[in-house]
């Protein structure tokens, strides 16, 4: 388990929030789930909750505003240091702004965009709140993906926006790249394949670090939700995309021997 006190380099990953319908069902989910201490705030926040290990921040689950159309969804927010300059930024490369800049409180400031394929993410300028701050360990942020109906335009957009290098991984199966900062993979970028139903647009995906993915599969299960595959081994771990019971995907993953144990995992 590796703890962080430090703001997260521009176009990382830093955050990864849920709302949905039910916050409490979604606590109740989760805690089941990952072991998570979910500290819910005042009136002034929206009674948003924190998602605490160790007694630090690793995500966050609120409820659904009133009278908003939302789909429960895990979003993921990218670290930045002006989020002011960076939507302007956005929308001159072809994304669309979804909801504009607003301070939350003295914790920092935020807004919510889509790429050109459509593709939903949100931006996070830190204050007081720097994002995730425990790694390394069950229940922590793993992995940040964006799965595209249109790969040539979304590298190209986060290239332009966030000045990302790419690690190409494509074959004659799959397209995908890492994304690198600094030379230092940060998330993935990757074509949907086209056995995809056409209703599933792009998306960002999160994934969780787990002990066990066949484990934490089936407890999915027990806690109401779905195992959607099978858990599979991967160069990078054992996966398995699973659904909570609001219907939120999301995938788990555990490290596995082939691709070494992240620095300082604790199980």
């Amino acid at each position: 388990m590796l703890f962080r006190d430090e703001r997260w380099p521009d176009g990382t990953p830093s955050w990864v929030d849920l709302m949905v319908p039910d916050q409490a069902k979604a606590v109740a989910f989760y805690s089941g789930l990952f072991g998570w201490d979910v500290q819910t705030g005042g009136e002034e926040t929206g009674f948003y909750g924190m998602a605490m290990l160790a007694g630090r921040p690793v995500a966050g689950i609120g409820q659904t505003p009133p009278g908003q159309e939302m789909p429960p969804v895990w979003t993921t927010y990218l670290s930045v240091s002006d989020v002011d300059k960076t939507v302007a930024a956005i929308t001159e490369a072809g994304g669309q702004l979804l909801m504009p800049v607003m301070e939350v409180m003295k914790e920092g400031r935020m807004a919510v965009a889509a790429d050109p394929a459509g593709a939903v993410f949100g931006l996070w300028e830190d204050g007081n709140h720097i994002g995730t701050q425990v790694t390394a360990a069950p229940g922590t942020l793993a992995w940040n993906e964006c799965m595209s109906r249109d790969y040539p335009a979304a590298k190209a957009f986060y290239e332009q926006v966030f000045g990302y290098g790419f690690q190409d991984l494509s074959n004659e199966d799959f397209t995908y790249a890492v994304l690198l900062i600094d030379g230092r993979p940060v998330g993935g970028l990757g074509a949907l394949p086209e056995s995809v139903p056409a209703e599933v647009p792009s998306n960002w995906s999160t994934y969780f670090s787990v002990a066990d993915a066949d484990a934490s599969a089936a407890k999915v299960v027990e806690l109401g939700g779905q195992a959607l595959d099978q858990p599979f081994d991967s160069p990078y771990g054992r996966q398995v995309r699973v659904m909570d019971d609001q219907g939120v995907h999301f995938l788990v993953i555990a490290p596995n021997e082939q691709s070494g144990k992240p620095e300082g995992w604790e199980d």
